[in-house]
């Protein structure tokens, strides 16, 4: 083999697989390397056209020794332990000026203690959505690090990365250590979001309103050409079509109701938490993913209460506004706690630059990102539901919110991130809510003092000795 290359990857795994040969079809030359030497030398074989710009190694002595330095290694492995057990294989073979880039889904706390522990070779960690498809044809993708390093292999990102309708690459640096492992963990929730709340529309017409999963295809295809426009509402319409080709049923119809979960998403949940950055629709997504796997429990509780879900007044244009308010609600929240984080960590954050990269090639691109990015560049600390754009569409569509989301609580069906998404929106525009009564039970019983709206200097109530 005499093709040059500097850049490597190590992982042939679904993700991997796909992200090498994007960047082989590119016109970048790469050396990749798999723990087991036979799914090595399958993936070559398999390569077809770009065999001639893939380097197969056997060892990682043989990675190494094909790269020219400096050298950019791609880790494609497990999150946690694994990347770390990566790390110091090939810190005895690589010099400092040798770039290791962690590209899969690490926790970034992870990738912030990696980047401060004065490792041996430069390191970045990197944020990568779309799944196989993405990553083969075009993902979205999220550094952190030195921005030196993310510039040093921008044009090899910028060149796989998906393209917005303008032409941008989605593809840019975050900020410095675990930023772009962040922000890609935030995606991700919001992922968890608007899935949960297109479940729970689905549910609505399919239990409440007795649609048929073909009609339901229907409805989502249609509402795909509007302002829901999506990559994850394009895919409800196709999954609702479907059929399953062992019993010509419906494919909706054949698949238990017991979501999986990698962890992202509950990160994300307890990260918002430690920043106090409320994100209920996100944490609601979570829990119903959590309950959903309690399958004896919710059959039980069927069996002592009686099946919940019934016949509701509802329209499918009342049911796409509803979708439209909670998902402004949800991104809103999203970006919000993105916003807390550059404040808590130090990042220079760049929210608009965030919006354009989520435009295409991740898994929660959508139209809506358009009008978003564009909010967030004439004030980026101004909440989005405070935007003039994104408060018109919500005094326009929350009304059919709270009609949904009444419906449901009456009839039986279970809401949770359409229903946190209101309370929220309710407590945000509520300018005295009910957190006196809080401060004066906290001061009862603990002494921890309040202000008062008057200003005056009595921060204690005449409730005497705490109890």
């Amino acid at each position: 083999m005499t093709t040059e290359t500097s850049t490597g990857l190590i992982g042939l795994g679904t993700m991997g697989a796909a992200l090498a040969l994007n960047i082989a079809e590119k016109g970048f030359p790469i050396a990749v390397w798999n723990r087991t030497p036979a799914v090595t030398r399958r993936f070559h074989e398999d390569a077809g056209g770009l065999t001639d710009r893939v380097i197969p190694t056997e060892s990682l002595e043989s990675l190494v020794a094909a790269l020219a330095p400096p050298r950019t290694i791609i880790l494609m492995v497990p999150a946690g332990q694994a990347v770390d057990d990566q790390i110091a294989a090939l810190a005895p073979l690589l010099g400092p000026d040798d770039l290791v880039i962690d590209a899969g889904n690490a926790n970034f706390h992870d990738t912030n203690r990696r980047a401060a522990a004065g490792l041996p070779m430069r390191f970045l960690g990197m944020g990568v959505s779309g799944g196989e498809e993405g990553a083969r044809h075009g993902p979205a993708i999220m550094g952190g690090g030195d921005r030196a390093d993310w510039d040093r292999v921008a044009p090899i990102m910028e060149a796989i990365a998906a393209r917005a309708e303008d032409g941008t690459p989605c593809a840019t640096w975050m900020g410095e250590a675990g930023a772009g492992h962040f922000v890609k963990t935030v995606h991700n929730g919001i992922e968890y979001a608007d899935m949960q709340m297109i479940a729970e529309i689905y549910g609505l017409m399919r239990d409440g309103l007795a649609m048929h999963a073909t009609r339901i295809g229907d409805v989502f295809a249609g509402w795909n050409e509007g302002a829901l426009k999506s990559y994850l509402v394009e895919i409800s319409a196709a999954v609702a079509h479907a059929r399953d080709p062992l019993t010509g049923d419906g494919m909706l119809d054949v698949i238990l109701d017991a979501a999986g979960q990698k962890g992202t998403g509950r990160w994300t949940a307890i990260e918002a938490q430690h920043l106090a950055s409320p994100i209920p629709v996100i944490e609601a997504a979570v829990m119903a993913r959590n309950v959903s796997a309690r399958l004896d429990e919710r059959r039980a509780g069927q069996a002592r209460f009686g099946a919940a879900p019934q016949e509701v007044t509802l329209e499918p244009a009342e049911l796409e506004a509803a979708l439209i308010a909670g998902k402004i609600l949800c991104y809103a929240q999203g970006f919000a706690m993105i916003d807390a984080a550059g404040r808590a960590f130090g990042w220079r954050l760049d929210l608009p630059g965030i919006a354009r990269v989520w435009r295409a090639g991740c898994i929660i691109r959508s139209a809506m990102l358009n009008d978003m990015a564009a909010a967030l560049a004439d004030d980026p600390s101004r909440n989005l539901v405070l935007a003039s754009f994104f408060a018109d569409r919500l005094e326009a569509t929350v009304p059919a919110l709270r009609r949904v989301v009444s419906q449901g609580v009456l009839h039986g069906h279970g809401l949770p991130a359409l229903a946190s998404g209101l309370a929220w929106f309710d407590m945000m525009r509520t300018g005295r809510g009910t957190a006196n009564m809080i401060q004066a039970q906290r001061d009862f019983f603990g002494a921890h003092g309040f202000d008062r709206m008057d200003g005056r200097d009595s921060h204690h109530g005449p409730w005497g000795k705490a109890g």
